[in-house]
């Protein structure tokens, strides 16, 4: 999966499907290429919501499935039960079931490439981080993103957003009683 330009166009499919639904999971790369087409879908209906364990804490996490997103999972499904499939991104190689998280990488480094930007200063976990960040901004809500991120420290949840004592007063500034 090389160049989105010379990638046939269901390689395009499922990396647009990849793409939004690592901005909707807020998922680290291992778990979202290990996602089965069960987490998404009930039959043929995607889901609204999904839960699933995540591998590195071995607890669940929550997502919502944006109608955007559940419009591409439907549109990709067709490729994957073609050919039988469970996870929702397989690989082209026959010794492993799954996306690799390290393909993942090589992909989203294109992404990043093919809009101009520097990709070395990108890369998956920044996928994780984007609705997080943009959740925080609009809401200043702590809580509900360690919720999203399946942190179990709110602590953690800071020191990933990168909040600053600063972000914290502009906050507190906007609140009046």
């Amino acid at each position: 999966m090389g160049n989105s330009s010379s990638a046939p166009a269901g390689a395009a499919q499922a990396r647009l499907v990849l793409f939004n639904l690592a901005i909707d999971s807020k998922l680290r790369g291992c778990d979202l290429v290990r996602l089965q087409v069960d987490d998404v879908c009930v039959g043929i209906q995607v889901r609204d919501r999904t839960t699933v364990i995540q591998k590195k804490t071995g607890r669940p996490v929550q997502f919502e499935i944006t109608e955007q997103t559940r419009a591409k999972v439907r549109d990709w499904l067709p490729s994957i039960e073609a050919r039988n499939e469970q996870y929702l991104f397989p690989s082209r190689f026959r010794g492993q079931p799954h996306l690799s998280p390290r393909q993942y990488a090589r992909i989203v480094h294109a992404w990043v490439d093919s809009i101009g930007l520097d990709s070395s200063a990108y890369g998956t976990h920044s996928m994780r981080r984007t609705k997080a960040a943009q959740i925080y901004k609009r809401t200043g809500n702590l809580r509900a993103v360690q919720l999203l991120l399946g942190h179990t420290k709110l602590e953690s949840t800071v020191r990933y957003l990168g909040i600053e004592v600063e972000d914290a007063l502009s906050i507190s500034e906007q609140v009046e009683l």
